[in-house]
């Protein structure tokens, strides 16, 4: 088994040292183990609250952590070289150390290009995929849509009653030029609608696109509490010369109460482009408009033998009408936006209908709740990796649900079908086992999401802090789903687990862990491993999340889209192995009710 990494220690009055292998421990314990002499299972000391002053990989912001190292009541110095109180993390292979950083528990760092955002000029090289066409170089330019005036008032400030004002849109997304056709209902006389395009406009979040007439609504016939809103349509929306993007048109009632109804402008092409991916089904799995979603029935939580088995889109969103979208998405618009990246925007209703879509995109972006996926859809995004796009999953719990999509009176692929633990009722139970939805990982056709995104989702709910580098930490990042790479099942290699971050969850204690592999058709796959990636890049305040995290999601995200632009990965920033030095846990230690720590078995 490699060693996880090497140091030089020194006794107090010493100034001889001894090089030693070390693992970094346990980020809520903050210590340290050092093993003697290299040897895994020789452990000789802990140093409880170590000094340590860690140099991680170039992707992440330096941690400067400082404490007293103490063994046997005897002062400790831990030095590298020449310098004392210093670290330095060197990754282990066959023929002895190579200069590469760990963060977490023994976790190597994606590699340092992709750290920095600076790569080669070339678009790297690896094999070729199954199918579909290779990713050309995405050039790095000031796109002039970021250089328009933005508008600082696009949020909503009145929500209003329950049902004063809502709406929703007869498309999830449409071909720049293509009308949108909207539905709205609204207890007030009237109302008007504004259409704004989320980005990053020099400091702003959003542009002003576009504003309606006043429009006084049509009656409403019978039905409107119900998943299926059958109402006729208010107004058309026209979107000749706006730019793609994701949307949101904002409704404002005479009587004040404000609502979201999110649209896509998508992409016909993303060749040379990185991907934004909005995750329209799941945000449709979690609307509870009408008393219904795919959880739970009017009952609420303890109704889950009435939810609904299909969900359609001929409804409005719950709350404030883009609540999904605002808290696990809008965030990596921003940062894509503001890197100056060439950019696609789709749905995952337009993924599955188009297998040609991800053709030549340089990357794949995946929000930070993106649960729902059909097996088109897998089999389309599995394509392009084979091909070489780079893919990153900013979340956790990503494609745990399969589904199945159909149409409605409204048009095609707007009927979510999920019957989850029922699957024995689908239709397609004995005819076609593959398209039964059922999760993913479950009978009659598993497939675990593992195979394509290297973690696997695990449990909920937990709060815990995202352990880069122990003792450095940030509190709350980790939550209220997590991942975790889990060798029991399919497991693309190499990979290497980023961050080991100690949790608890249903009393057990376990690990969240962020992880990077690359693919013998070129492509990197990074996966969060954390539901709350994408809000802490929001800003996020709740949890324990700070100023320090969101600088430090915001920044490796940026990261990440910048390297992946270049083109496939693997060849530039391969994946140095090292699962099996981690030695995760194989199986479901919430189901087992199993604690992965204490004690930690090396």
């Amino acid at each position: 088994m490699a060693n996880p990494g090497v140091a030089e220690i020194a006794a107090p009055g010493q100034t001889a040292v001894r090089r030693a292998a070390f693992l970094l421990l346990d980020g809520r314990r903050r210590y340290v183990t050092v093993l003697a002499s290299g040897r895994p299972g020789s452990k000789l000391s802990h140093f409880p609250a170590a000094r340590v002053n860690v140099a991680p990989p170039a992707f992440l912001p330096r941690h400067q952590v400082s404490r007293d190292a103490r063994h046997a009541n005897r002062s400790w110095r831990i030095v590298a070289g020449d310098m004392l109180g210093r670290v330095i993390l060197y990754g282990m292979s066959s023929g002895g150390p190579s200069r590469r950083a760990f963060i977490g528990l023994a976790a190597a760092a994606v590699p340092a290009a992709v750290a920095t955002g600076c790569g080669s000029s070339g678009p790297g090289s690896g094999g070729t995929g199954s199918s579909g066409s290779r990713p050309t170089v995405a050039h790095r330019r000031t796109v002039s849509e970021n250089l328009l005036p933005g508008d600082p008032y696009w949020s909503i400030r009145h929500l209003g009653a329950p049902e004063a004002m809502v709406g929703y849109a007869g498309q999830a997304s449409v071909l720049p030029g293509e009308p949108i056709t909207l539905y709205a209902s609204t207890t007030a006389r009237s109302f008007t609608v504004s259409a704004f395009r989320m980005g990053w406009y020099r400091g702003d979040l959003a542009r002003k696109v576009w504003r309606s007439r006043t429009v006084r609504p049509p009656a409403l016939t019978a039905g409107t509490n119900t998943v299926h809103a059958d109402w006729g349509p208010s107004l058309t929306v026209p979107t000749e010369g706006w730019p793609v993007g994701s949307y949101l048109l904002r409704l404002d009632a005479e009587s004040g109460a404000q609502r979201f109804v999110p649209v896509t402008v998508r992409s016909a092409s993303t060749a040379g482009k990185v991907v934004i991916k909005n995750g329209v089904e799941t945000w449709q799995a979690y609307n509870t408009w009408g008393g219904y979603d795919l959880y739970n029935g009017p009952g609420g939580t303890a109704d889950y033998s009435n939810r609904s088995l299909a969900v359609s889109l001929d409804r409005p969103y719950d709350a404030n009408g883009a609540y999904m979208f605002l808290y696990h998405e809008r965030a990596i618009i921003e940062l894509a936006e503001r890197a100056g990246l060439p950019l696609a925007y789709v749905t995952s209703m337009d993924i599955d209908g188009d297998p040609h879509l991800l053709d030549g995109a340089t990357a794949m972006f995946a929000p930070g709740h993106d649960e729902y996926w059909t097996p088109r859809e897998r089999a389309h995004v599995t394509a392009a990796r084979d091909a070489g796009t780079n893919l990153a999953f900013l979340g956790a719990n990503t494609m745990f649900r399969r589904t199945r999509l159909a149409s409605t009176a409204l048009g095609e692929r707007r009927l979510i079908i999920c019957y989850k633990t029922s699957y024995l009722q689908d239709p397609m139970y004995g005819k076609d086992n593959a398209l039964v939805t059922s999760d993913w990982r479950e009978p009659p056709s598993p497939d675990p999401e593992s195979s394509l995104i290297g973690t696997l989702y695990e449990s909920n709910p937990t709060d815990a802090a995202y352990v880069v580098a122990s003792p450095a930490a940030f509190t709350g990042l980790v939550g209220i789903e997590y991942d975790r790479v889990n060798p029991v099942y399919p497991v693309e290699r190499p990979i290497e687990v980023l961050s080991h971050s100690p949790l608890t969850c249903r009393g057990v204690n376990s690990y969240s862990d962020s992880a990077y592999y690359t693919h013998r058709g070129g492509a990197g796959v990074f996966a969060a491993g954390t539901m709350r990636w994408v809000a802490c890049c929001n800003g996020l305040r709740l949890f324990g999340l700070n100023r320090r995290a969101a600088a430090f999601t915001r920044r490796v995200t940026t990261n990440l889209l910048r390297a992946f632009a270049d083109g496939p990965a693997a060849a530039r920033y391969p994946a140095h192995d090292n699962l099996d030095a981690m030695q995760e846990w194989a199986g479901d230690p919430i189901a087992a009710q199993h604690d992965l720590w204490p004690p930690i078995h090396l």
